[in-house]
């Protein structure tokens, strides 16, 4: 009996030895490999534009928010130049405040042309809520939320919103990774971040 309780330690811990961490999927692993993935982890870009706009751009929800900060101004133009429109057209310049929060965040260089990209926010996991697997194949949902990097990340997104995505995981030979393209089974993150919609 001994010799047979023995055999079965001596199978267990080879079992052990021979899988790796990544082998099983727990919430810890999925959220490890979500938070290190490079989609999940890229910052957002805000791409300030200035000089003369369409209405369109003028009256968008993020233009919006810099025009009630009173970082922005635009002046009505009396006609858009080609290729510009819907009218009325704008001429936006940054106010004496739009200078002083603006100009710390610009990239280091020249600027050339008249838009300017703005790291305002990056993605934090706040936790994974369920996993669906089917054979090599999972589902993860997951819980996220933006957190601000300066003054016009903070203006744009509201760490308090949080962010409900799903996620496809495929299992191969070396465990379990994130879907970062198209698949049968399972979607992309990109996807899954683009199409998330803000938890109850």
């Amino acid at each position: 009996m001994r010799t047979f309780r023995t055999f079965l330690l001596a199978l267990a811990l080879g079992c052990v030895a021979a899988c790796s961490p990544r082998d099983f999927l727990t919430r810890r692993l999925a959220a490890d490999l979500i938070s290190g993935n490079d989609t999940f982890s890229a910052p957002q870009v805000f791409w300030l534009r200035t000089g003369i706009v369409s209405n369109r751009d003028f009256s968008f929800p993020d233009t919006l928010v810099l025009q009630r900060r009173g970082w922005i101004i635009g002046t009505q133009q009396p006609k858009c130049p080609p290729g510009v429109d819907p009218p009325p057209c704008w001429d936006v310049v940054l106010s004496p405040a739009g200078v002083e929060t603006f100009r710390p965040l610009l990239p280091a260089g020249p600027q050339t042309g008249n838009l300017a990209p703005i790291r305002v926010a990056h993605r934090e996991l706040v936790e994974v809520t369920g996993i669906s697997k089917v054979g090599n194949f999972a589902e993860v949902e997951f819980l996220w939320h933006w957190i601000p990097l300066n003054d016009v990340g903070s203006a744009l997104y509201d760490s308090g919103v949080r962010y409900r995505s799903t996620v496809g995981f495929r299992s191969y030979d070396d465990g379990w990774r994130v879907i970062t393209e198209p698949m049968k089974n399972g979607q992309p993150l990109d996807e899954a971040l683009s199409g998330a919609r803000p938890a109850p």
